[in-house]
């Protein structure tokens, strides 16, 4: 029954799409999904594993190709990877950070010397990722933020700390929200400074210990009078807040798209389980109440995703507004964890063995109503479009 929703009836997506799903599917096989449980041992996911998947065409794939990108812009591709990573349930491989979320920013408001100098490592996979906008006591505020850049010469002179930065052990390159201007407005202070691995002052703290997504390696960063060349200032200064707001509708629909296949995914898991696991004689998937949970599970997934896969063709339309993709990641990350919920229920005690993979994907799925924008953040943003 799941199958047949995953069926080609989606259509947003076009033949190609298709044929990239079908690659990437394989490559996961191949070369993640064995080594996946070792690398949540680890904490880490290999720096191999980013240029592996570049040299397949997986990075990158709306930068030119003069920088060895793809050169196709059109975000239904980045969707196909962000849903066949949570398909395999290897959802602590950033390669959706990278692409969907990092990259854009690298694309709109680099100048020409950083686009030479950045972009083909970003599209290779040899330049890992990630943002750091979090600090211990902003959260979801970003006009809170307290990192500071002082220009000193021809160099910023950073000052701060940010925490829950995913990719934040292994990347090479770290978009850095700081407040480089003096104004009366929160908002407007805030610059973007890509920081660079070996930049002096700029240290790692630990990765992070989570109660899921394990292999992400996620960790506070420090900025101790880290100097860093005035020539690696993204966009203009002091327009940070608009350029980080801009984005967040991309990334909402990325957790969203990845919280529908979850979802599928969770409800296949446990459809293989019922239909062999017996109770007084008979199968689970037999009894009423299975019956009745997983027919509901289906429909709501069903109906989100067709949701979600709308609010996908007015992205590439450029006609999403923010609070259809606050729509998109509430309903999304709100189904996950409800599905997440019902589905190991109907395990029993199995469900609660790490061993099994409904275990893992309950836990992993926790944060994705919290990053990107909690769901408090979500309703207030759709309240708001409502003139409340």
């Amino acid at each position: 029954m799941a199958a047949q929703l995953k069926s080609p009836t989606r259509r947003v997506f076009e033949p190609e799409h298709e044929e990239l799903r079908q690659s990437f599917r394989s490559f996961l096989a191949s070369r993640v999904v064995d080594h996946y449980p070792r690398w949540e041992s680890d904490g880490i996911v290999p720096r191999e594993l980013f240029t592996e998947a570049g040299k397949h065409g997986f990075l990158g794939m709306e930068i030119p190709e003069e920088y060895g990108g793809g050169g196709v812009d059109d975000f239904r591709s980045n969707a196909v990877i962000a849903e066949e990573v949570a398909r395999a349930g290897v959802v602590s491989f950033g390669v959706n950070l990278h692409n969907d979320i990092c990259i854009p920013y690298f694309l709109q408001y680099a100048n020409d010397e950083q686009r030479r100098r950045w972009l083909p490592g970003l599209a290779s996979g040899e330049l890992i990722a990630a943002i750091a906008m979090t600090e211990p006591g902003t959260g979801s505020d970003l006009a809170g933020i307290t990192t500071t850049a002082t220009c000193d010469g021809d160099h910023y002179v950073l000052d701060g700390g940010k925490t829950f930065i995913s990719n934040g052990i292994n990347a090479d390159l770290v978009i850095v929200a700081a407040r480089t201007e003096r104004s009366e407005g929160r908002h407007n202070s805030l610059s973007l400074i890509v920081v660079e691995r070996d930049t002096p002052g700029f240290t790692r703290g630990r990765n992070l210990d989570k109660i899921g997504m394990h292999a992400q390696d996620t960790a506070e960063l420090f900025f101790e009078g880290a100097r860093v060349p005035v020539a690696n200032l993204l966009g203009e200064p002091g327009r940070g807040f608009r350029y980080l707001v801009s984005n967040l509708s991309q990334e909402r629909m990325t957790i969203a798209l990845a919280s529908v296949e979850s979802g599928f995914r969770m409800l296949d898991l446990t459809l293989d389980y019922v239909r062999e696991r017996k109770a007084f004689g008979a199968a689970i998937g037999s009894y009423q109440n299975t019956r009745f949970q997983l027919a509901d599970i289906c429909t709501e997934l069903a109906t989100t995703r067709a949701f979600v896969d709308s609010c996908l063709a007015d992205l590439v339309a450029g006609e999403l507004p923010p609070d259809r993709a606050a729509m998109a990641k509430l309903a999304a990350t709100e189904l996950q964890g409800r599905v997440a919920d019902r589905c190991l229920q109907l395990f029993g005690g199995y469900g609660y063995m790490t061993e099994y993979p409904i275990a893992r994907a309950y836990v992993d799925a926790r944060i994705q109503r919290i990053y990107g924008g909690t769901s408090e953040i979500m309703r207030e943003i759709i309240g708001k479009s409502m003139g409340l």
